[in-house]
C-alpha cells in the first residue's frame, strides 16, 4: 500500500477527495504500518543520516524572516552550523535520491488526477527547536508528514486572495503577478481564528493551496512534504495554445519593430498581429476542451 490511501490510513481516497480535496485542511495521527517504507528510508533516520547523505546544497532560512523569502544556499557541513544557531534547513528534490520517493510521488499524482505538466517534488524540512516559518501561504498544495520531533501548525483560509499562483509571506513584497489580482492590503499577522494542529511522528497534514500557515517546532524537528504545484486551467490553456502557435511559421517570426522610435516600423507590427489575432479568432470556435486536455495530457497511462 503506497501513495493516498497510506497516508490517509483509515480514511479512504473517496471520502479525503469528497471532503477536502482540493480545498480544506486534512489531518491524522498515528500511522505506523502504511507509511513504514518512508519512515525505513535509511536517510530520513535523522539529520545527521540527511546531512551525510544529501549530495546537493541546504537552503538555510535567514534569521530575519525565517522563511524561504529569505535563505542562503550552504553545503552539508556548514548547514549543521547554522541549525544550531536556530537556523531551519529545507532539503528540496529529496526525491532525487530516492527511487522509493520518486515512487510515491508518481502515485499520489495517480491518486489525485493531478494534470501531467504538475511539478511534483519531496522537500524535507529540519526545524530547530522553538522555531518554525513566518506566516505565509503557498501556490501549491503539502502533504506534510511528521518523522521526528513535535511541530504546530496554525492554519486559516485565506479570504485576501482566491486561487493564487504565487506564494506570499506576510510583510515581504509581493510578486508582480499576484499583485495583477490580490487585495491591495495583505494581513501582516494571523487572526486569532487560526485552527491549531499538532504533529508528531506519524502525524500527516494536508494543507490546501493559498491557505495561510504558521509553524513552531518543539524540539528538534524533521517532517517530510510532498508538494504539488498544480497548473490551473488558464496554464492548460496557454500551453495548448503556445503547442498550437508553434506549428506555424508565421507565428514563429521574430515580433519586430513593436516598441520602435520609428512609427513606421511600429504600425508594421500592429498590422502584423492584428493579422494573426484574426486568423486565431477564427481557429478558437474549432477548439474543444477535449482537444485542449488531449494534447497536454494525452492517453492515460492508468487507463
Amino acid at each position: 500500500m503506497i501513495g493516498l490511501t497510506a497516508l490517509i490510513s483509515p480514511h479512504s481516497v473517496d471520502d479525503f477527495l469528497t471532503s477536502s480535496w482540493p480545498g480544506k485542511p486534512f489531518v491524522v495521527h498515528g500511522l505506523q504500518q502504511s507509511i513504514s517504507e518512508l519512515t525505513e528510508i535509511p536517510f530520513l533516520q535523522s539529520l545527521e543520516t540527511l546531512l551525510n547523505s544529501w549530495p546537493q546544497s541546504v537552503s538555510a532560512h535567514l534569521p530575519d524572516v525565517a522563511d524561504e523569502a529569505s535563505a542562503i544556499d550552504t553545503t552539508p557541513q556548514n548547514a549543521r552550523k547554522l541549525f544550531n544557531n536556530k537556523m531551519s534547513l529545507l532539503f528540496n528534490n529529496v526525491h532525487s535520491i530516492s527511487p522509493v520517493l520518486e515512487k510515491w510521488l508518481k502515485q499520489l499524482s495517480h491518486d489525485l488526477g493531478l494534470p501531467r505538466s504538475t511539478l511534483a517534488r519531496c522537500m524535507v524540512y529540519a526545524t530547530p527547536d522553538g522555531k518554525g516559518t513566518a506566516p505565509h501561504f503557498d501556490q501549491n498544495v503539502n502533504f506534510v508528514l511528521q518523522l521526528h520531533g513535535t511541530k504546530k501548525w496554525w492554519l486559516e483560509e485565506n479570504l485576501h486572495v482566491e486561487n493564487p499562483t504565487e506564494r506570499f509571506t506576510m510583510g515581504q513584497p509581493m510578486d508582480p503577478e499576484l499583485a495583477i489580482y490580490a487585495a491591495k492590503e495583505m494581513p501582516t499577522t494571523m487572526s486569532q481564528n487560526a485552527s491549531e494542529f499538532i504533529l508528531k511522528p506519524g502525524s500527516l497534514l494536508f494543507v490546501p493551496r493559498g491557505y495561510w500557515h504558521r509553524t513552531e517546532a518543539t524540539g528538534e524537528a524533521l517532517a517530510l512534504n510532498f508538494t504539488f504545484n498544480q497548473p490551473a486551467w488558464v496554464d492548460l490553456l496557454t500551453l495548448a495554445l503556445r503547442s498550437r502557435l508553434l506549428q506555424s511559421a508565421e507565428w514563429r517570426e521574430l515580433a519586430d519593430g513593436v516598441s520602435s522610435r520609428d512609427s513606421a516600423r511600429r504600425h508594421l507590427a500592429t498590422e502584423t498581429f492584428e493579422f494573426l489575432l484574426t486568423d486565431l479568432i477564427d481557429d478558437l470556435p474549432n477548439w474543444t476542451a477535449a482537444d485542449i486536455l488531449g494534447a497536454t495530457e494525452g492517453p492515460s497511462e492508468y487507463s
